[in-house]
C-alpha cells in the first residue's frame, strides 16, 4: 500500500521504535511508516488503517507492537475473531496485562458476553492501573445489558471513580456509560442528570452526551433543508422546542 510522502517513520512512539530496533534498519523503517498510518486512520478509515497492519503484519509478525496495532486495527474494523488472535499472541510477547479490557471486549463483539464477564473477574483485573480497571468496569456492563441484565448493568457502573468530582480521561465515558444505562432502564430523570455530567466531563467531546442531553430536554436540532426553510419564511432559529 503507497505511503505518504510526508511519513517519515519518525513519528511513532519511542518505545515502539527501540523494539523495531531488533530488524534490519530498512526493514525497520518500511514497517515503522506502515504503522504511523495505521495509527493515523484508525479513527476515521479503519479499513485503511487495517491495510497497513497487515502489510506491517506481513514484515514483522514477531514484535510485539506490531502484533498489538494489528490487534487495534482489527477490532476498529469490527474483525473480533482476528482482533483476539493479534491481543492474544502481542499479550504472550510481552507478558503486559494492559490489553485485557480490549480483549474482553473482543468477547463481547464476538457474541460471547458470559467469557466478557469471567475475565470481568479474573486475577489479571488486579493487574490493571486504575484507567484499565475503569475500562474493565465498561467492558462488564456493556456484557451485563448485552444479556438483558440493565439493573446489573447499572450496578456494575456504580463505583468511586464514577462518584469522584475529580475529572480523570475516563470520566465522561463513564459518566456517559451510566446515564444511557439509567435510560434504558426508564430512569429518565436520573439519566439527564448523569448526561449533563458527562457534558461537564467531556472536554474533548469523545461522546455524544450533549446530544443525548438535548434530546432529552426536548431540543429538536433541525437538518439544513428545514433550517433554508425557517430562514426564507423569517425564521432564524436553528433549534426549535418540542411541545
Amino acid at each position: 500500500m503507497p505511503i505518504p510522502e510526508d511519513v517519515t517513520g519518525e513519528e511513532i512512539d519511542k518505545d515502539v521504535r527501540q523494539e523495531l530496533q531488533s530488524l534490519p534498519k530498512t526493514l525497520a523503517d518500511d514497517v515503522a511508516k506502515n504503522l504511523v498510518m495505521v495509527a493515523r486512520l484508525l479513527d476515521e478509515d479503519p479499513e485503511g488503517a487495517y491495510g497497513y497492519s497487515r502489510v506491517a503484519l506481513r514484515l514483522a509478525s514477531r514484535v510485539a507492537a506490531v502484533r498489538e496495532a494489528a490487534g487495534f486495527a482489527s477490532y476498529a474494523s469490527q474483525k473480533y475473531g482476528e482482533a483476539l488472535a493479534e491481543f492474544r499472541a502481542a499479550k504472550r510477547m510481552t507478558g503486559n496485562i494492559d490489553l485485557w479490557p480490549v480483549m474482553a471486549d473482543c468477547e463481547r463483539g464476538l457474541g460471547r458476553p458470559e467469557k466478557a464477564l469471567d475475565m470481568a473477574g479474573a486475577p489479571e483485573v488486579h493487574k490493571l492501573d486504575k484507567a484499565g480497571q475503569v475500562e474493565m468496569r465498561l467492558v462488564a456492563a456493556g456484557a451485563r445489558r448485552d444479556m438483558g441484565q440493565l439493573d446489573a448493568a447499572i450496578v456494575t457502573l456504580q463505583s468511586p471513580e464514577l462518584a469522584s468530582n475529580t475529572v480523570q480521561p475516563w470520566t465522561a465515558r463513564l459518566r456517559y456509560a451510566y446515564a444511557d444505562a439509567l435510560l434504558a432502564a426508564g430512569r429518565e430523570g436520573e439519566a439527564r442528570e448523569w448526561f449533563a455530567k458527562a457534558v461537564e466531563a467531556d472536554r474533548d467531546g469523545s461522546t455524544d452526551a450533549s446530544d443525548r442531553l438535548a434530546e432529552l430536554d426536548g431540543v429538536e436540532f433541525m437538518d439544513a433543508l428545514a433550517e433554508d426553510e425557517a430562514e426564507g419564511e423569517g425564521g432564524d432559529a436553528a433549534v426549535e422546542e418540542k411541545d
